[in-house]
């Protein structure tokens, strides 16, 4: 298949969790998706994943977990970087380069806290460190609307919120199509994760993070607000800051040179 693209389930004790690997390098590079995850997790993606991420498959052997298929009630980003530590010792993949997108990096920064034995290097992609009054208004607004069953809603919004103008302005007029195509069986894990999300607050802790690290963020963020990775960096002595100009939540989709500025960082 495709750099070798997989997917993969594990199973250990309450945690079952699907998982997708590609590529063919000697080094571990591991990729922790944000909060969509919850209303489609990896499963079955393997070959998108590989060709989103090829830039990585000649160096790198690439893992992309999802949090586990049922969680409980008041589960947090430390919880989900504690069941995924569980799964990585479990595979034996040992120590690892770590990039968390968005809630992906909430958990990233715990894994780096509690298990800095996996961690080698860092990337904490359009993430935070704790709550500002930007993300309590928007992802509030979605738990709202996930308690209403309303998963139009929560699409639309978040096409307007993550996207570039230019990009929400094409996609307006597939929103209705894609909202009805996409909806998942359940929004019971997106309000656990999104509550998670509100409740994360690592910035007390973030001190403790030893490796190298690079925080990447949009000037424009609409969800984690256009100064997050500023504030994360106050908290990280001798990180790496990269903020693009124009860009929100989507930088790492949309900046046509983010995945070299982080394979930069990675092979350094």
């Amino acid at each position: 298949m495709f750099y070798n693209a997989i997917n993969c389930n594990i199973l250990i004790g309450d945690i079952d969790m699907d998982y997708i690997s590609f590529g063919n390098g000697d080094k571990n590079l591991i990729i922790i998706p944000g909060l969509g995850d919850s209303l489609k997790n990896v499963k079955g993606t393997a070959f998108p994943f590989s060709l989103m991420y090829r830039l990585f498959a000649k160096d790198f052997k690439v893992y992309v977990f999802s949090r586990k298929n049922r969680i409980e009630k008041n589960y947090s980003t430390r919880d989900m970087a504690a069941d995924l530590a569980t799964v990585i010792k479990q595979l034996g993949i040992g120590k690892a380069s770590i990039m968390g997108i968005s809630q992906g990096g909430m958990i990233a920064q715990y894994l780096a806290i509690d298990f800095p034995e996996i961690v080698e290097k860092l990337i904490l992609a359009v993430t935070l460190c704790r709550q500002n009054e930007t993300s309590k208004r928007v992802i509030s607004n979605w738990i709202s609307l996930a308690n209403k069953n309303d998963f139009k809603g929560i699409f639309v919004d978040m096409a307007e919120k993550i996207y570039t103008q230019k990009r929400a302005r094409v996609q307006r007029p597939f929103n209705p199509i894609l909202s009805a195509f996409m909806r998942p069986k359940s929004l019971h894990n997106f309000i656990i994760q999104a509550t998670a999300c509100i409740n994360h607050d690592s910035s007390a802790l973030l001190h403790k993070i030893q490796c190298p690290v690079l925080i990447v963020g949009g000037d424009d963020d609409k969800v984690v607000g256009g100064n997050s990775s500023n504030e994360i960096a106050q908290f990280i002595k001798g990180s790496q800051v990269k903020i693009y100009s124009g860009y929100g939540h989507s930088t790492y989709e949309e900046a046509k040179d983010f995945n070299r500025q982080v394979l930069k960082f990675l092979i350094s």
